[in-house]
This record gives C-alpha cells, structure tokens and sequence, in this order.
C-alpha cells in the first residue's frame, strides 16, 4: 500500500484537457472561412449588375440573388481555404487564418464549402433562372478549381486567367434580372478582369518573401520585380482603355464616362509611381515598396468608384 501511494506521488500529474485540445473555432472563424472582405467586393459588383439590368425583378427575388452571389463567392473561399492550408500556414499575412491555426478541420471545411456552394446556386435558380444559377456554378467553379487547383501554384499567369473568377458577379446580377447575358455585364466583368494583375501584383510586390516560401510562382518570384513593375504599368493602360468603352459604345453615359476616365488616369499615375520606384540592380524597391502599396490601397477605391459611377450613371 505504502508502495503504491510513492509510485502515484512520484508520477506526474495529468495534463489538462484544454492543453492537448486545438483552440476551438467560434462563430466569427465560420464567417473568415468565407474571406468576408472579398465578399463585400462581390456583393457590391453584383448588385450593381443587378440594379442596371434591363427588366424588373421583385425585391424579394432581387435579395435572394444578392445573397446568393454572396454564398457562392464565400462557398468558394472556404474551398480555397481548404486546399490552400498548406501554403497559408507558411505566410505571415494567412498563418492565422482558421485551418492552419487549428481552429477549424480541413473536412470540415470542405463540407461546409461543397454544402454553400450547392445550397447557392440551386437558390439563384429557384428564385430568379437558370442562366444565373448557371453563371454562379462557373464562377464557384473557376475560383474554387480552375484558379485555386491549377494555376495558383503552376503558373506565374495564375492572377492573370484567375482573374474572371472575381468578375463574374456583374454578370450574376444582370443574368438573374433578364436571364442572359449582354454587352455590358460582360464589359464590367473585362474591368475586373484586366484590374486584377496590377491590383494584385502590386501586394505580391511587397509580399514577394513570402509567396517565395510558400512556393507559389507569382510573378515577382519567377520574373523578378522589375519585370512586375512594367507589368502593373502595362495592364493600368490596357484596364483604362476598357473601363472607357461603356461611353463610346453608347451603353453608359458621360457621368459614367467621364468618372472612368478620370479615375482611371489616377490609378494609372499610381502604377506608374510603381514602375518608376527607385530600385537596386536586381529591381528591388528602395523605398520599402511605398508605391506599391499606394497602389494596392487605391485599386480598391478605384473599383468602387468605377461601379458606383455606373449606377449613378443610369440613374441621371
């Protein structure tokens, strides 16, 4: 007996529960794995497809398609997620996203992504028509496979052919009012198109480190960030071009024109402030890539504006 209760004092104490447990995820982590700042951007563009489209559609339907263009863009995003959580547990700025942090299982996350991303588009298609339901599926199935599976880690053209996987919701909205698809949904969607290399080269300029760790080929990594910086440079020019064609082609008004041009000729002064940054030999910023960032903030602010100004368009 005397031996037995030496032995039990000599053995450590268990260790407590909660130490061995990973941190347990709550409501606000579900609501991450959806990538809710991209969720914004989506709603605001499909709205907007939504509310210049020809035709009527019930407030009830209209909310609904909102919705679901919502749920599909955040279906995709616990997708990329899921697949990516290898590579955002080496990079500073996703490390503490909910998969790699622990905080939420990968099957899970799986399943909660496949289960809104089916729950979304048999919605739209129940509440509005099928060409937009079927527009959803492409646009979940782009981002989610086409640029998440295949070109991210393959290609340093990755955000360049990615780049129709967040243009679509233009295109959504408009289809869920008139049940195809025109002229000008489509010219929005070549704006997002042709905004998304030198919004995104310009934070893989600055982030460049850390996509080299991870292993993934953006441009700057295998091309160098002077190649990058004439790149930004060149699709500024080319998106400037696109984002006037409404007025020309009589499809948007001058509000409208005149607000594209404008803003398209600042965002293009920024990305020339990118080009010219003072660089070493090896086309590294000297300035801590300050332009670049500048950049980065204000394409933000541009895309805004640049669909806001469609709707105020029509409206006048």
């Amino acid at each position: 007996m005397q031996t037995d209760q030496i032995t039990a004092a000599q053995e450590p104490p268990a260790p407590a529960i909660d130490a061995v447990k990973p941190p347990r995820a709550d409501p606000r982590d579900w609501l991450l794995l959806l990538k809710p700042r991209v969720i914004s951007l989506v709603v605001f563009t499909g709205a907007i497809g939504l509310f210049i489209a020809p035709g009527h559609i019930g407030v009830f339907a209209a909310a609904i398609a909102i919705f679901c263009i919502a749920l599909g863009a955040g279906a995709a995003g616990a997708i990329n997620m899921w697949y990516d959580r290898d590579i955002d547990a080496l990079m500073k700025r996703t490390v503490s996203r909910p998969i790699p942090a622990g905080r939420i299982n990968p099957e899970a996350a799986l399943d909660y992504g496949i289960v809104l991303s089916i729950v979304s588009v048999v919605l739209l298609g129940m509440a509005t028509n099928l060409c937009a339901a079927a527009s959803l599926a492409v646009s979940i199935f782009y981002y989610a496979v086409i640029y998440t599976m295949w070109l991210k880690r393959r290609t340093p053209q990755n955000i360049v052919i990615g780049g129709g996987a967040g243009a679509f919701p233009a295109i959504i909205g408009w289809a869920a009012v008139t049940g195809h698809i025109g002229l000008l949904p489509v010219l929005l969607f070549a704006i997002v198109f042709f905004w998304t290399p030198p919004h995104f080269w310009s934070l893989s300029l600055y982030a460049a480190k850390d996509y080299a760790k991870a292993g993934i080929p953006m441009l700057p990594v295998v091309k160098g960030a002077k190649h990058t910086r004439l790149n930004v440079l060149v699709y500024a020019v080319i998106l400037l071009l696109v984002a006037v064609s409404p007025w020309p082609l009589h499809l948007l008004g001058p509000v409208y024109g005149l607000s594209a041009l404008v803003m398209s000729a600042a965002f293009l002064y920024f990305c020339w402030g990118v080009y010219a940054d003072r660089q070493d030999a090896h086309g590294h910023s000297l300035t801590g890539d300050k332009p670049a960032r500048a950049a980065f903030k204000f394409s933000l602010l541009y895309l805004f504006i640049i669909f806001a100004a469609v709707a105020v368009d029509r409206l006048v």
